[in-house]
């Protein structure tokens, strides 16, 4: 990421930076089938992000996925809307420790993404990109999940501002920063390389039932 695309520092992401230094919520437990460990559940969601809240309308919204695919897309909303829809429900663990369950998605699945972009043999990472800037990795096999997608709708509603809309990545099986808010870009690459939190201190994966909070 470009030294001008960084995010604007704030208070949370200092804070999130101090508790990667200090291994903060590691409790080395074992979590149950559903909640992992040192989570707790909320009926809110709560709001997170970096400090920057884009307000990207679907009339500029675009999502372009490239790297090493066979075929590039570049996406506008109404394209996007074209593609097959899915809906999934599933439950979101942030790092920071809150858990939500039930949570109703609509979007389109990452596997009707791959289908159509036709990752090559050599691609193994996927890097999201945000419209504020934010980069996060994940490894191919986790964007494939059968949960994932790029969400547009959240419990029967446009998926609002404050939560990443008009669109965002959910890959629920992973901690939620990996989730990255309103999506922009996916690039698929060769080998892995961390993004913007992984580069402070957290875990490349970040498989909430394995604790990997932090690197």
């Amino acid at each position: 990421m470009a030294e001008e695309d960084l995010p604007p520092d704030s208070k949370l992401t200092r804070s999130k930076q101090r508790w990667a230094g200090e291994h903060r919520f590691l409790t080395g437990r074992t979590g149950d089938d559903r909640l992992p460990p040192g989570q707790h559940l909320v009926a809110n969601w709560p709001v997170l992000d970096l400090g920057r809240t884009p307000d990207v309308s679907t009339d500029r919204w675009r999502l372009r996925i490239g790297g090493m695919v066979e075929h590039p897309l570049d996406l506008d909303w109404p394209a996007f809307l074209a593609l097959p829809q899915a809906d999934d429900r599933s439950d979101i663990h942030c790092v920071t420790t809150w858990s939500r369950y039930d949570n109703d998605w609509r979007g389109v699945s990452t596997q009707t993404l791959l289908e159509a972009v036709q990752p090559k043999a050599e691609a193994r990472f996927v890097m999201l990109h945000g419209y504020d800037g934010y980069t996060t990795n994940v490894p191919l096999e986790d964007f494939a999940s059968p949960h994932a997608l790029v969400a547009h709708r959240w419990q029967g509603k446009p998926l609002t501002r404050e939560h990443g809309g008009p669109a965002r990545l959910v890959i629920p099986h992973l901690y939620f920063w990996k989730s990255a808010k309103w999506i922009s870009r996916i690039d698929f690459l060769g080998a892995d390389k961390p993004g913007f939190w992984e580069v402070n201190g957290y875990h490349l994966r970040g498989d909430p039932w394995a604790e990997q909070r932090y690197s």
